[in-house]
Parts: structure tokens; sequence; C-alpha cells
């Protein structure tokens, strides 16, 4: 039983709920105060240790680059090695056709372009691939595949001979086909063969020799340009474009064209014989075509390089004898016709040309 307080007594007063603060709001309603952003290292203090931190970054990014460069330097030098080892195989490994023996074929020798010491048709690489194909075995006849404007007679003169030579020691028969043209140095060369074959719209022909230049004497005297040239020896400079030729020094290389033409016509009356039908124009330097030309005696017959092979040396399979130059040796010939190409221009310019 619960013992009533007397009034006025402590804790006698009636407990009535508090009355609601209608101006209060609910704790959910109050404001709160906006989040504290975090400090960034850099708008507050570093911790302890950070300059060590980035000084061993810096040092191993140096490092790796370092590394990197070593890397490239060495892969620069491998490079450079293949190159070279490059290089020295093409250069010591010339396009050249094998020389073992086989079977029965058609030996070609190409003779394209210019003929001219240094040059694809240069008595130097015919002279040699004619060889490989006379020592063949397997070779029952030496076919020169021709197509060329002509070059130098001396070139020339040098295959001539040895085209003799050759077919006297090994007896075998050697035949000219003429693709496009088979002109001057060229007619000199193919004379040499047992048959010419052509094209019936080649062009054959051009027997003659020329000297050819400029001459620049009355241009220099109308602009007041005075020619300096200094030689030991009356005749040494006649052959200068700048300087003007006597009448004794034409008459001088007329007549060295005289003799070399000389030689080129012994050189078609003694290969061609009695098939030729020598007119006045024979010799004069005018080219003809191939059906005029068989017509003159200066080819045989028309045909082809399979058609020589099949019906007449009755060996259908054809080899390829021609000696080139490989990649190496061309770009030392580009090489040393930029440092001297000037000089030899005007050297070549000189010298007698079978065109």
């Amino acid at each position: 039983m619960t013992t009533p307080l007397p009034p006025g007594a402590p804790g006698s007063e009636p407990v009535h709920p508090a009355a609601p603060d209608l101006w209060a709001r609910p704790q959910s309603e109050h404001p709160q105060p906006p989040p504290v952003p975090p400090v960034s290292p850099s708008a507050s203090a570093k911790a302890p240790g950070w300059e060590r931190e980035v000084l061993e970054n810096l040092v191993m990014a140096g490092i790796r680059e370092q590394r990197a460069a070593r890397q490239w330097r060495l892969f620069g030098r491998l490079a450079w090695v293949a190159v070279l080892l490059l290089a020295i195989w093409l250069l010591f490994g010339r396009d050249a056709t094998t020389t073992a023996a086989s079977g029965p074929h058609t030996a070609v020798v190409d003779i394209k372009g210019e003929i001219a010491s240094g040059a694809d048709a240069s008595a130097e690489f015919v002279v040699a691939a004619m060889r490989s194909a006379f020592e063949d075995s397997g070779s029952r006849a030496v076919v020169l595949l021709i197509n060329s404007p002509g070059g130098s007679p001396v070139q020339a003169g040098i295959i001539y001979d040895e085209i003799v030579r050759l077919k006297a020691k090994h007896s075998k028969p050697v035949y000219a086909v003429v693709e496009e043209t088979c002109a001057s140095a060229a007619y000199y060369i193919a004379a040499a063969a047992d048959d010419i074959f052509v094209d019936k719209a080649s062009i054959v022909g051009s027997i003659g020799v020329l000297m050819d230049g400029f001459g620049f004497t009355g241009v220099m005297e109308k602009v007041g340009v005075e020619r300096r040239l200094l030689t030991a020896g009356a005749n040494k400079g006649f052959l200068d474009p700048f300087s003007p030729m006597s009448e004794s020094q034409r008459e001088h290389a007329l007549s060295m064209l005289d003799q070399i033409h000389q030689q080129f016509i012994t050189a078609v009356k003694t290969g061609r014989g009695e098939r030729l039908k020598v007119t006045p124009d024979t010799f004069s330097g005018l080219f003809w075509t191939g059906q005029q030309a068989v017509e003159m005696g200066l080819a045989d017959k028309l045909g082809t390089l399979d058609y020589v092979a099949r019906e007449v040396v009755k060996a259908e399979e054809v080899i390829d004898y021609t000696r080139r130059d490989n990649v190496a040796e061309r770009l030392a010939k580009r090489f040393g016709a930029a440092v001297g190409g000037g000089a030899m221009q005007t050297l070549r310019s000189s010298l007698p040309v079978l065109r």
C-alpha cells in the first residue's frame, strides 16, 4: 500500500505531461552544419618524409629513361651491323647463273641498254656470261638477246673478238635475236653471230661513228666572256667546247672517226660474208626495219628467242646466263655517279660513239 504524501511536500505535485512547444522544430528539421572537406596535402602540412619519396621517384624515372636510351642505342647498332652484313653479302654474292653442268638447253645472254664500261651491257659482264654459257656442257648454243641503241666501239670490239674466239674453241653456234633495236655498237656485236634473227619491225643498222659536242665561242664573244684555258701541247684542248677548233684539228678528228668506221665495216663484212648486199647506204649510218634488214642481208630471218630455241637449236629449255650488278654495286655506282658525274660526262662527250 502506497502512503500518499501530504500536500506541499516535495514530489506531492501532480505530474502533468509537458506542453508541446509550438515554436520548436523537430530535431530532424534543424539545419546540419556543412561537412568539412578533406584537406589536400597541398593545403596542409605534408606528411614527414615526402621529400625522400619524391626524390626516389625522380631517380627511378631517370634510371628508366637511361635504360630505354641504352636499349635503343643497342638496337640501332645491331641494325647497322645487319645492314653492313647484308651489303657485304650482296657485294660478293653477285647475281650470276650457276655454271654447274645441266641438261640440254639454249643459253641466253642479254645485251640491253647502252654498251659501255660499267653498264649491264659492258664487255666485262657480257664476256663473263658468254664464257659461262660456252663452258656449260649442257648448252647446245648461245643466243645473244639484243635490245640496244649502241655505245662504245671499244666495248663492242672486245665482245665481238671474244665471240669469235669462243665459237672456235667450243664449236658451239651463236645466234643473235633482236628485239626492238640493234643499232651501231649492238649490230657490231651481232655481226659476229652465225645467224641474226629479227622482228619485222625491229630497228637494225646505223653502221657509223659519231663524236658530238657543243661550241660556245660565238656566244662568249657576244657576252664578253673570256675563256682562260692553259694547256701543255698545242692541241691538248681542241675538244674544249669554249675554244675554237682549227681546220687541222677537225681533220684529225675526222680521220680518227674514219678509222673506227673502217674497223666497224670490216667486222660486219667478215661476219656477214656473202649474205650482205652492199649498197651505197649500207655503211652510211642509216637504219632499217627488220624486214628490210633481211632483204639487205643485214639479218637472216624473222624469229624470236622461243622460235630459235625450239626450231633452230632444238633445245626448248632456256637458261639465262646474263651477269648483272647486284643491289650493293648499283648503289655504289649511283653514289659514284653523283660524286663524279660531271667529270665523267665531260670525258664521255669527247669519246667516239657507235650510235
